[in-house]
């Protein structure tokens, strides 16, 4: 339970930096936790953890005992990256990734939230249209801990004439499917009362039990509009007309694909914020990777970290006035023309890691103390 304290609240967060570029924008968000506990008056309790790569090296597994139980004593959990290069040959349970896959199995963070807004001033660093992706604001709902990446049996092995085979099952159970499709339904009746719920359902046996439950669930909330599509279907809908979408709703590697293409919308994957939610526990992180080849050159683009935070204060704190003043803080660094190199098209402010975080710090503070 979050704890209280007089003139403010208390929350503990495991801060699990990760590989990457994850300590980099981690550090910036640490600075915008910081400015929101010295205006609001709040406090935060941070504990680092190693996840992943790091954790390989420092430990020889990718999610240790010690920060499994970091996690699951803490309020909410905030993550930067995963992923190692130097680890793409080892065996599945000495991957970074393994790390990350049980840190959602830990937390029961079975939905994943991802939304995909394009701020106007970033229209032109899409690679789309302006007419195609101005007004885009989506949220993509992407089922977490089951399908492909969880499915048994799977692993590499050979057959009887010694062929090298490798298999991985797509399983699917109703409760699983009833749970996630609930939170698609309850966000979109905070939004713009659609989901559309995406599927395989032509050749996928798991995919038509998605169809059927994903229906019934929808007759729980008559106010909101469903619609099915095949997942090419949406993919090519995606940078067709973008904003025909409001929530989406998917299994977990229709999830993952479609919300990497959807962060082209918005200009840049470093634009785009994630809540893992289900148990008691939260888990955000920006949806980009480790993004290893720019790692320690001080120019990742910090605010879909920076909007991560944003999205624990609504979604596990219920500070929705914090969530919002760092969102408008976010919106106002874009209007100023600041632009990290990955949303730069020639104009406006290019600036580093350190520089976009130190700017929201000072639009927190801005309009925190008004002249």
């Amino acid at each position: 339970m979050v704890s209280q304290e007089v003139g403010g609240r208390a929350f503990r967060l495991a801060v699990l930096p990760g590989d990457g570029i994850g300590p980099e924008v981690i550090a910036q968000a640490v600075k915008v936790l910081r400015a929101i506990k010295e205006i609001y008056g709040h406090r935060f309790e941070l504990a680092y953890f190693p996840i992943g790569g790091v954790a390989l090296q420092e430990t020889g597994v990718p999610f240790p005992e010690e920060t499994r139980e970091g996690c699951v004593h803490s309020d909410a959990v905030l993550l930067g990256a995963v992923g190692a290069p130097e680890f793409d040959a080892t065996p599945p349970p000495l991957k970074p990734e393994t790390g990350l896959l049980e840190l959602r199995r830990s937390l029961g963070a079975f939905a994943n939230l991802r939304p995909a807004v394009l701020h106007e001033p970033l229209i032109e660093a899409s690679p789309l249209r302006p007419d195609v992706v101005r007004g885009t604001d989506l949220l993509i709902v992407r089922e977490l801990t089951g399908g492909l990446y969880f499915g048994t049996p799977r692993g590499l092995e050979r057959d009887a004439a010694g062929q090298e085979i490798a298999i991985n099952t797509l399983r699917y159970s109703r409760a699983e499917i009833e749970r996630v499709a609930r939170i698609a339904f309850q966000a979109a009746a905070r939004r713009r009362r659609k989901v559309t719920s995406v599927d395989k359902a032509n050749v996928l046996e798991t995919s038509q039990l998605w169809r059927r439950v994903v229906t019934e669930v929808a007759a729980e909330f008559p106010d909101v509009e469903l619609e099915h599509i095949y997942v090419d279907a949406c993919a090519m809908y995606l940078v067709a007309n973008p904003r025909r979408f409001d929530v989406i709703l998917t299994e977990n590697m229709f999830g993952d694909i479609l919300s990497d293409e959807a962060a082209m919308l918005t200009g840049s994957i470093g634009m785009l914020p994630s809540a893992s939610l289900g148990g008691r526990i939260g888990l955000y992180e920006p949806v980009h990777g480790s993004a290893p080849d720019i790692a320690g050159k001080g120019i990742a683009n910090p605010l879909a970290t920076i909007a991560s935070v944003a999205m624990m204060f609504r979604y596990s704190f219920e500070l929705f006035e914090e969530a919002a003043a760092i969102e408008r803080a976010i919106a106002r660094a874009l209007e100023r023309g600041y632009r990290t190199a990955d949303i730069y098209r020639g104009e406006g402010h290019l600036v580093g890691t350190e520089a976009m975080g130190d700017q929201i710090v000072a639009l927190l503070w801005e309009e925190a103390s008004p002249a």
